[in-house]
């Protein structure tokens, strides 16, 4: 059966696996026409070969202000002043000014300084297994530990202070969804983008009255410098608390789903977890979080892989999909502890490769090594088929993982109950 033209990308079952329609728009060819649930039209590419090379084809670039307004319509949708004060972050900046502005972000993210924290994540790891209630035996997994332990983490690194942390709304995060000016939803949406927005003016006016060699203090200190807009502080705020953590969230419920469905594999890093680090690796491969990237867009009309692509389409690569390239893995839908790991997607390439993927990498091993420890007899607590999957346009990860176990055991001590 011929795919549509273009190609929905969005309901339940579209959602809980997507991975049969990719499989099938790789085997039509690297580019397809796709339509999101927003009325938004794009360009999807979905090989691993192409995705790396439009990830890094200098003809695409990712400023908003190149997109055409068939796509500015639908898809620019966030309000006044809010656009223009949240939204020139990295992700929506090209060279020089991308250059310039990631040079803050980089030593914060720097591979040595985090794993010199792994110590200080552990504890923070711990401390969330062991509030579990006395004589727990289930528990939602989001909740309790996948959606506060990468915040927690997040704020140690960027130097967010434990007052302003503690008054940070998961919520405000919704804020990325596409939620158009007709959208019943549409003022509780503003609502949120204003208390985010207020969040940040504040965290702002904290670090410059209390400073300190934290990123934000670094970064406020830039802005009093003129090396950085006021638009440019509070986007990079904005980009810090809502794309942060929220991945790392969702990359922690894709992992444990897909060693859930594979007790051997939980089973082997459990008793192997020098394995962990390789593990990750071919988890992130197997189902990312980061499951389609942002815009892209073509200044002039051009070739895209034998497709003809106008000026200010939108371009975006599956990064699920590459990753699950035959061409590029064996046997792709197979979590393979032993797999001569290449290089996956699941962090992007090029210039807006990931900066924090040293952190996140981080971060799931001590998640996974510490609930497949602390947790024995971890498994779902619901069938599988019941899994809500979060309806993001460009994540992939669970709204609950409601689990069962065994008694929780102390920190390194297997064997022993808590």
């Amino acid at each position: 059966m011929p795919l549509p033209d273009p190609v929905p990308l969005y309901g339940s079952a579209y959602k809980r696996d997507p991975y049969p329609l990719y499989a099938r728009m790789r085997e039509a060819g690297p580019i397809h026409r796709v339509l999101f649930p927003s009325g938004v039209t794009a360009w999807l590419v979905t090989g691993h070969a192409a995705a790396q090379h439009t990830l890094a084809d200098p003809r695409l670039g990712k400023n908003h202000e190149r997109g055409n307004d068939r796509w500015r319509e639908r898809a620019s949708i966030m309000p006044e002043p809010q656009h223009s004060q949240l939204q020139v972050h990295l992700l929506h900046q090209d060279p020089p000014k991308h250059t310039a502005m990631r040079r803050f972000v980089t030593d914060a993210f720097a591979p040595r300084r985090v794993e010199e924290l792994r110590p200080r994540f552990q504890e923070m790891a711990d401390a969330l297994v062991d509030a579990l209630p006395a004589g727990a035996r289930t528990a939602d997994l989001v909740q309790c530990f996948a959606a506060r332990f990468p915040f927690q983490v997040l704020a140690e690194v960027i130097g967010l202070p434990p007052h302003l942390a503690a008054r940070f709304r998961r919520e405000w995060g919704k804020v990325v969804a596409p939620v158009g000016p007709t959208d019943p939803g549409r003022p509780a949406y503003e609502a949120l983008l204003r208390e985010l927005q207020a969040y940040i003016a504040e965290v702002v006016a904290d670090r410059r009255e209390h400073g300190g060699d934290g990123l934000l203090s670094r970064l406020v200190a830039a802005r009093d410098e003129g090396e950085l807009t006021p638009e440019e502080l509070d986007s990079m705020i904005f980009q810090l608390l809502v794309a942060g953590q929220e991945p790392v969230t969702n990359q922690i419920t894709t992992a444990l789903v897909s060693l859930m469905r594979q007790p051997e594999a939980l089973a082997r890093l459990r008793e192997e977890p020098e394995l962990m680090p390789r593990a990750v690796e071919e988890l992130m491969r197997l189902d990312s979080a980061f499951e389609l990237t942002t815009w892209r867009f073509l200044a002039e009309d051009a070739d895209l892989h034998g497709t003809r692509v106008p000026a200010g389409d939108s371009v975006i690569v599956s990064l699920c999909a590459a990753n699950r390239d035959p061409e590029r893995f064996p046997d792709p839908d197979t979590l393979d502890l032993d797999r001569a790991q290449g290089p996956h997607l699941a962090f992007g390439h090029g210039i807006h490769f990931c900066p924090g993927a040293a952190l996140a990498r981080i971060e799931l091993q001590v998640a996974l090594a510490t609930l497949l420890a602390r947790l024995p007899g971890l498994r779902l607590a619901v069938p599988d088929e019941e899994l809500r999957w979060i309806p993001a346009v460009l994540g992939r990860g669970t709204a609950a993982l409601p689990v069962t176990f065994d008694r929780p055991v102390c920190p390194y001590s297997r064997g022993t109950t808590a």
